[in-house]
């Protein structure tokens, strides 16, 4: 923590109506964003462009990742009336692409997925034409948990592999990476019209060849739209950073996921999962025409 980041990792403070906005609505209905649990560099500016990616299912997780800030431990109940409320805040902001994510819940039987149904499916309800993305766990490799998620329809499902295999014994020990392959598989294997996606950070460790593997075994399960972004420590209690990479090195890692035949790449310093979330979509609906 006390290594200074480079130049190109400051981020603009945030303000402004927009902005303001988007905390009111979300204090006003008591809702979480990935956005404030997760400390994402972007939030001044997606909050001051009046977008947030809503966490549901509480704020704590069940899995302690080493890279993640969001709490861990024993989560609270399930609030049945939080995917109305996520809804009416859609409404509220006048969204029209939204993002919808949550905690890992191993503690539901279904890890969640009905609660990601239900949010579609209210958010659908009350704002037609609203275009929804869902950042999804790996419901523990559950076919029938992520049946009931597909069930709703979103227009783009996002299982991010995070970081490369090797890394997974120590940064995300509850994980599988071979199991998020999975998921992202059986997506396309059930619901080919949905889109794929998943992102990974880099600066924990891995080796130039270990991104490349990923890229390689993402698109093996078909995955669309890959993220790319520099690992920030949260805190002195998180995994160290290892490497800062330049803007130059992301532009490198981008044009090597194309070449192998990503339909669309964000890769930054700053970028993150659900970065401009709505491009990609906007390009590969452009592509299939």
């Amino acid at each position: 923590m006390g290594r200074r980041h480079p130049d190109w990792l400051r981020v603009r403070l945030g303000g402004g109506e927009k902005y303001s906005k988007v905390q009111q609505v979300l204090r006003t209905a008591k809702l979480h964003t990935i956005c404030e649990e997760a400390r994402c560099p972007n939030i001044a500016e997606c909050f001051g462009n009046g977008t947030a990616v809503f966490l549901i299912l509480g704020n704590i997780c069940t899995r302690d990742c080493r890279y993640c800030h969001v709490t861990h431990g024993v989560p609270l109940p399930v609030d049945e009336q939080e995917p109305r409320e996520v809804a009416e805040a859609v409404r509220t902001l006048g969204l029209t692409y939204v993002v919808i994510t949550s905690v890992t819940r191993d503690d539901l039987s279904d890890g969640g997925a009905r609660m990601f149904y239900t949010t579609v499916q209210e958010i659908r309800r009350l704002n037609e034409g609203c275009t929804i993305e869902v950042l999804i766990p790996d419901f523990k490799g559950d076919a029938t948990a992520l049946r009931t998620l597909l069930n709703a329809a979103p227009e783009v499902i996002n299982h991010n592999i995070e970081v490369v295999e090797a890394l997974f014994p120590t940064i995300r020990p509850q994980g599988q990476y071979q199991r998020s392959l999975g998921v992202l598989r059986t997506i396309k294997q059930l619901a080919p019209q949905i889109h794929r996606k998943s992102g990974l950070m880099v600066g924990l460790g891995e080796t130039t060849e270990q991104i490349h593997a990923t890229f390689q075994d993402l698109r093996a399960a078909d995955v669309e739209f890959l993220t790319i972004g520099q690992y920030l420590q949260p805190t002195v209690h998180h995994a160290p950073i290892r490497k800062y990479y330049t803007p130059e090195e992301f532009l490198e890692l981008k044009n090597k996921a194309i070449d192998i035949g990503f339909t669309h790449v964000e890769s930054g310093p700053l970028v993150r999962s659900s970065y401009h979330a709505e491009k990609a979509l906007q390009q590969a609906v452009s592509t299939e025409r």
